[in-house]
C-alpha cells in the first residue's frame, strides 16, 4: 500500500471508538457466543496467563509456587474465545478510488481491537488463490496487539481468491468464538461451503462485504470498456444507459441479497459497507443493526 492505513492516529481512533462501545452499547461484541458453548456454573475449564488489568482474585497462587508465572483459572462461563478474521487479498478489493483494500484493513484492525479488549485470542489471515496466509496468530492482550497489528500494512492485494478451497483445509478451531470474513465477493468462486464449514464447527459467522460508492450507485454514463480486475481476458464493452444502470443495480441487489440471506439461513450475519464508509457508521450503526454488537 502507497500509506500505512495502521498507523498512530488509526490506532487512537479504535481506542476512542472501544471506548464509545463499551459506554454506549448494552452487552458485548461477541457476547452470544460465548453463553451458547459454556453455562454460568462455576466449574474450572481452564487456564490462561495473567493479563495485567484481570482480576487478582483468580490467579492461581498455587500454580505461580511451582512455576513462577501468573496464571488466572477460567471457567465455564469464561473460556477464552478465539476470533479469527480472513481477509479477501484479491485484486478486485484494491478497485476504484476509495480501495476497499484499505476498508478491509481498517475493519479488520477494528474488530481485533474489540475482540483483545474482551479478552479474546485474534488471528488475521489473508485468503490468497487458493490457500489461507497468516498475518497474525493468537494475539492475546493490548501489548501483542500493538505490537503486531502493524503487520497488516504490508498485505499485498493481487490475483485472484477461492474462499471456500482456502479455507476449508486450514485449522478453524471448533466451537471457540467468531469467524469473520472481509471481501466484496465479487467473484465466480465459492464461498457457500466455507460459511457451512463455520457452522458446522459450531462457530459464529459474519461476512462484511464491502464495495465502492461506484459499485453501489455508477455514475458512468455513454461508450465505456471495462476490464474484469482479477482476468484482462474478461471485459465489457457497452454505451452505458439508463436501461443498464437499472440492469446493473438490479444484478446488484440480486448479488448481495444471495450472500445475506445464505448468511442468515446458516445462522449468521451479514454487514454490507462502502468503502468510505467511517468506522463510526460500521460500528454504531451496521454493526448494532446486524445483531454483532448488542
Amino acid at each position: 500500500m502507497s500509506a500505512l492505513v495502521v498507523n498512530e492516529e488509526f490506532l487512537t481512533q479504535i481506542e476512542l471508538l472501544q471506548t464509545l462501545i463499551k459506554n454506549n452499547v448494552a452487552g458485548q461484541f461477541g457476547g452470544n457466543h460465548k453463553s451458547k458453548t459454556f453455562g454460568s456454573s462455576c466449574e474450572f475449564a481452564d487456564y490462561r496467563d495473567y493479563i495485567p488489568g484481570d482480576d487478582i482474585t483468580k490467579i492461581d497462587w498455587n500454580a505461580y509456587a511451582r512455576f513462577e508465572k501468573l496464571y488466572l483459572k477460567l471457567y465455564l462461563d469464561e473460556r477464552q474465545v478465539h476470533t479469527r478474521i480472513y481477509i479477501d487479498a484479491s485484486r478486485s478489493m484494491s478497485f476504484g478510488k476509495e480501495f476497499k483494500s484499505e476498508q478491509a484493513i481498517k475493519i479488520a484492525a477494528a474488530l481485533a481491537y474489540i475482540s483483545i479488549c474482551e479478552m479474546d485470542k485474534v488471528s488475521i489471515y489473508v485468503i490468497r488463490e487458493n490457500h489461507v496466509e497468516e498475518v497474525v496468530t493468537n494475539m492475546l492482550g493490548r501489548e501483542s496487539y500493538l505490537n503486531n497489528i502493524g503487520k497488516l500494512n504490508d498485505v499485498v492485494f493481487d490475483g485472484d481468491s477461492c474462499i471456500s478451497e482456502a479455507i476449508l483445509p486450514s485449522v478453524v478451531g471448533y466451537g471457540d468464538g467468531l469467524s469473520i470474513i472481509i471481501s466484496d465477493f465479487l467473484t465466480d468462486n465459492d464461498f457457500e461451503t466455507a460459511i457451512d464449514h463455520f457452522v458446522a464447527k459450531k462457530r459464529d459467522v459474519l461476512c462484511v462485504q464491502i464495495l465502492t460508492r461506484e459499485e453501489l450507485n455508477p455514475k458512468a454514463r455513454g461508450k465505456m470498456h471495462y476490464y474484469d480486475s482479477e482476468n484482462s481476458n474478461k471485459f465489457y464493452r457497452k454505451n452505458i444507459n439508463r436501461e443498464i444502470i437499472r440492469a446493473y443495480k438490479r444484478a446488484l441487489e440480486y448479488a448481495t441479497g444471495r450472500i445475506r440471506d445464505y448468511c442468515l439461513s446458516r445462522g449468521g450475519h451479514y454487514m454490507l459497507v462502502s468503502s468510505n464508509d467511517s468506522l463510526n457508521d460500521i460500528f454504531f450503526d451496521k454493526l448494532v443493526t446486524s445483531g454483532v454488537i448488542k
